[in-house]
């Protein structure tokens, strides 16, 4: 996932904050697949490019049998 130099990277509350959902619902995502981090840092912490997790969500969900 290449990313523009010119667009930083979120972490989780800012991305939380740019989606109006709580940072719980990022971390959600992430656990159960729905969306990928751009990277996770030496610390475990994610950091999100914003146009990726907008592409993520917007397709289609798989739903478990």
């Amino acid at each position: 996932m290449g990313r523009p130099d010119d667009q930083p990277l979120l972490t989780t509350a800012e991305l939380a904050r740019r989606l109006n959902v709580t940072s719980g619902t990022v971390q959600r995502w992430v656990r159960t697949g729905r969306i990928r981090p751009t990277l996770v840092t030496p610390g475990n912490q994610f950091r999100f490019n914003l146009d990726d997790v907008l592409e993520q969500l917007s397709q289609p969900r798989k739903r478990p049998d």
